[in-house]
């Protein structure tokens, strides 16, 4: 199955839940793609003792996942993109979800 992912939140909980999802996903075999939207684009480099979302992004990234960020919420932030996260537009949003079996909002 294709799984679309779109995460709006930094919330560490939350983040961290939909990066374990993902990387669930991705070693059952279903192709998966992540939509970083609003605050998300701030998920990589996020640690803490308990949820470490940096943590998973990483394991999501090492199974073969693919993580696409949202260039106007990076640029509101004054972030670069980076190779966790490059640059994607609100068209590779919806190019994701035409793509997706399923799309799954955190």
């Amino acid at each position: 199955m294709k799984l679309g992912i779109i995460l709006e939140t930094k919330e560490l909980e939350k983040a961290w839940n939909a990066f374990r999802f993902a990387t669930t996903a991705k070693k059952q075999n279903h192709e998966v793609k992540v939509f970083l939207m609003g605050e998300a684009v701030e998920c990589e480099g996020l640690t803490h003792e308990k949820y470490d979302v940096d943590g998973q992004l990483k394991a999501f990234i090492e199974a073969g996942g693919e993580i696409l960020a949202c260039g106007t919420c990076l640029k509101s932030r004054k972030m670069e993109s980076s190779d966790a996260c490059p640059i994607s537009t609100m068209i590779d949003c919806v190019k994701m979800v035409e793509w997706a079996d399923k799309t799954v909002t955190f």
